[in-house]
């Protein structure tokens, strides 16, 4: 059992993240306590469905958050229906809750850290995706740790 602020407790076991982009999605997890995120790997976008299904069986989940993009005025954007698109086909091949959480800074923030870390967009390409599914799964362990869970639940169209 983790330990947490004010009795608060952390479900326990692994969550994976997803930062969806156009070219490639980035992978991130975290240990079975809830507490650090890593990176696992950045898969591209053509085969990204069925590598991340296959990432799921291998890590057994209690649930995957997926990246939702929406914009600084709280609109939905390309990317947004991209990814909740990406979300509705996910829910075809894994049978583990997936969340949509807000991650409006992560991208940058990611492109932030890497840059602090003496690295350029250019020679980052392939990690930045994986930086930012990091940021975006440690920002949901954190609000979990402090008593709120993060996003939204992904049901499927009814249409």
């Amino acid at each position: 059992h983790s330990f947490t602020p004010r009795g608060v407790s952390v479900r326990n076991g692994v969550r994976l993240s997803l930062d969806v982009g156009k070219a490639r999605v980035g992978v991130a997890r975290c240990d079975p306590g809830g507490m650090m995120a890593f990176p696992v790997e950045t898969v591209p976008r053509e085969r990204a469905l069925e590598r991340i299904a296959e990432i799921v069986e291998e890590y057994e989940p209690i649930e995957v958050v997926i990246g939702n993009p929406v914009n600084l005025r709280n609109e939905q954007t390309a990317s947004t229906l991209d990814s909740q698109e990406f979300a509705q086909d996910m829910l075809t091949r894994v049978s583990v809750p997936l969340r949509l959480v807000d991650e409006r800074m992560t991208t940058s923030a990611a492109l932030g850290a890497l840059r602090d870390s003496g690295r350029n967009a250019k020679n980052s390409r392939g990690v930045v995706d994986q930086v930012a599914a990091v940021i975006l799964l440690q920002t949901c362990l954190d609000a979990e740790r402090g008593g709120r869970i993060l996003g939204e639940l992904v049901e499927a169209n009814r249409d």
